[in-house]
């Protein structure tokens, strides 16, 4: 079978970045991790620079817009876009996918009845 020409791949940045130039203009969502100290933005602009990484394969993404409130450093992404060069990743507007893990982490024992954890 084939992929109609509209396809994207689901990728985690260690798989793309293993192979990069076989991904290079493609339609990717990249799944990784918002890199420590990684991230800023330019001027008085909406437009972002930041590290994604994924088991020790490091890409560098750019987008413009406003990232959600759950974008942070060490946040779980998935980001919409295309790689453009070996280190690359050009995010599409409205792009930018951010969990904060805490927020989704299940309680261990949490006893649904009395609303406490053991």
């Amino acid at each position: 079978a084939t992929l109609r020409e509209g396809s994207e791949y689901y990728k985690h940045v260690d798989e793309v970045m293993a192979s990069p130039e076989q991904w290079r203009g493609r339609s990717l969502q990249l799944h990784g991790f918002v890199a420590k100290n990684s991230w800023g933005r330019k001027d008085d602009t909406l437009e972002y620079e930041f590290k994604v990484e994924n088991k020790g394969k490091v890409v560098r993404a750019t987008y413009t817009g406003i990232l959600p409130d759950t974008f942070k450093e060490e946040a779980e992404v998935v980001l919409k876009g295309r790689l453009t060069s070996n280190d690359h990743f050009a995010v599409d507007p409205n792009g930018v996918m951010a969990k904060c893990p805490s927020k989704y982490e299940e309680v261990p024992n949490y006893d649904l009845k009395t609303g406490t954890s053991n």
